[in-house]
C-alpha cells in the first residue's frame, strides 16, 4: 500500500536541534560519552517556589479543561509583568498562553500569513521560523548578517528586502543562535524604515529577554507608534529553566490575540493547568530571583570563549545574551580532517559528533552556513571537556 503524505509534512525540514539531540541519544545508548552543547536547554533545577505553586495546584484538583487563551490569573500575572519587566500596558484580550512560545509563533504565521506573504527573517534566525513561514505558505526572506557586524541587520538592508508582499518581520532578541542583543538606537532605526511601510507588522521573540549580560532589554513594542504592530512572543522556557512545563505568551493587538485564540482553539485549546498555576508565581517573582542562573551564564561565556579562542581557525564574537556561542568555522572548509572532508557546517558539525563525540548544530539551520552553534547551558565540566576534545580533533 502506498503512503500519501501530504506536500506540507514532505517538504517540511527537521528540527535541526531536535535531530541532533536525537543523534547525541542514539550514540549514548551505544555507550558513546558524548557531550550535549546542541540544545538550548538550562541545565539547572526549577526553582523550589515553582515547584511548590504546581503541587498546590495538583492537590487543590486543578484539572479541569482551562481556557483557551489562559486562565486570567495567568493572564493579570503576565500583564503585571509587561509592565514591570517592558513598561509596556496589555489588556487580558490581548495576551494569550499557548503551549510553548513555539505554539505562540506558529499560531502567528497562521493567522497572519496568506499563500505567498513574505516573511523578513534576520538571518541567523531560530531553526523553527522559516518553517513555520512556509507551513502558512508565506515566503521566508533572509537578510544574512556576519559576524563582524555581531550578526545584526542594518535599516538599509532591511529597506532593501522590504517588497509589496512583505508581511512580517520576526526575529529575536537577546538572539538564538547569536547571543546579538538589539539596542534601542538599534531597533529605532529599523523601526524609522518600517514606519514607512503600515502594513509590515513585527514578530519580537523575547524569550530570552532576562538572559542578558549588561545591555538593557529593549522591545520593539516599546515605542509608540510601533504598538500597534507589534507582536511580542515569550515564555517560561529559558529565564525560568521550565523547558518541559510548556507555557509562552504572546501580547499583541486585539484583533491578532483574538486570531490566536481562534485558531489554537481548534488545536490544542488551553495549555496544561498546572503549568499554567506555576507560570503564575513565577512571573510573579522579582527577576532578581533567577539572578544566579544568569550570573553561572555569564561566567560560562566567559569561558568557553576563552577556551575557544585556543583553537586556530575558530572566529567568535562576545554573544551579549541567551547562553549560545556561533562561531564562523568557515576557514576549515575544503579540508579534511581524520579522513572527512568538510564541505560545508554540517559536515564540520557531523566531524565533532562522530570524533569529538560532541553534539552543536550546524550554522545552515539557522540560515549562516558558515558556522555551528554551541549551546553553553551546560556544567563547566563539561564544556571544558568538550573544548579540549574539539581541539584535539582540529589539532
Amino acid at each position: 500500500m502506498e503512503k500519501h503524505l501530504s506536500d506540507r509534512v514532505n517538504n517540511m525540514s527537521t528540527s535541526a536541534t531536535l535531530a541532533m539531540a536525537a543523534k547525541a541519544r542514539e550514540l549514548k545508548s551505544q555507550g558513546k560519552d558524548i557531550i550535549g552543547l546542541s540544545l538550548g536547554e538550562p541545565d539547572f533545577t526549577i526553582p523550589e517556589f515553582i515547584k511548590d505553586a504546581a503541587i498546590e495546584a495538583i492537590r487543590d484538583d486543578i484539572h479541569a479543561y482551562p481556557p483557551v487563551d489562559g486562565y486570567a490569573e495567568l493572564k493579570n500575572a503576565i500583564i503585571k509583568k509587561f509592565k514591570r519587566d517592558n513598561h509596556l500596558s496589555y489588556e487580558p484580550s490581548q495576551i494569550v498562553v499557548s503551549t510553548g512560545a513555539k505554539q505562540s509563533l506558529a499560531n502567528i504565521t497562521m493567522v497572519m500569513l496568506n499563500p505567498g506573504d513574505e516573511v523578513i527573517l534576520p538571518a541567523p534566525y531560530w531553526v523553527s521560523y522559516s518553517d513555520l513561514v512556509k507551513l502558512a505558505e508565506g515566503v521566508p526572506v533572509e537578510i544574512s548578517t556576519t559576524i563582524e557586524t555581531n550578526f545584526k541587520i542594518t535599516p538599509q538592508q532591511l529597506e532593501a528586502a522590504i517588497t509589496p508582499k512583505t508581511k512580517l518581520v520576526m526575529y529575536s532578541s537577546p538572539c538564538n543562535p547569536s547571543g546579538s542583543v538589539y539596542s534601542k538606537d538599534e531597533l529605532r532605526a529599523l523601526a524609522d524604515v518600517l514606519k514607512k511601510h503600515p502594513n509590515i507588522y513585527v514578530v519580537s521573540d523575547e524569550i530570552y529577554e532576562h538572559i542578558n549580560f549588561g545591555n538593557e532589554h529593549f522591545s520593539m513594542a516599546q515605542f509608540e507608534d510601533m504598538y500597534d504592530r507589534t507582536i511580542v512572543v515569550n515564555g517560561v522556557s529559558k529565564a525560568f529553566s521550565m523547558t518541559g512545563w510548556r507555557i509562552g505568551y504572546i501580547g499583541a493587538p486585539t484583533w491578532i490575540a483574538k486570531a490566536c485564540n481562534k485558531i489554537q482553539g481548534q488545536i490544542t485549546s488551553g495549555a496544561n493547568a498546572i503549568a499554567q498555576m506555576a507560570t503564575i508565581v513565577a512571573l510573579e517573582a522579582s527577576p532578581n530571583e533567577i539572578q544566579y542562573m544568569v550570573e553561572a551564564f555569564k561566567n560560562r561565556r566567559a569561558l568557553i570563549l576563552d577556551l575557544l579562542s585556543e583553537i586556530p581557525g575558530m572566529k567568535t564574537n562576545t554573544p551579549e545574551g541567551a547562553f549560545y556561542v556561533f562561531p564562523d568555522i568557515s576557514s576549515f572548509f575544503g579540508k579534511t580532517i581524520r579522513g572527512k572532508k568538510i564541505d560545508n557546517a554540517g559536515d564540520f558539525s557531523l566531524l565533532l559528533l562522530e570524533e569529538a563525540l560532541v553534539a552543536t548544530v550546524t550554522g545552515e539551520a539557522f540560515g549562516d552556513p558558515n558556522c555551528i552553534r554551541l549551546s553553553y547551558a551546560a556544567s563547566e565540566q563539561e564544556i571544558r571537556e568538550a573544548i579540549k576534545r574539539i581541539k584535539e580533533v582540529l589539532g
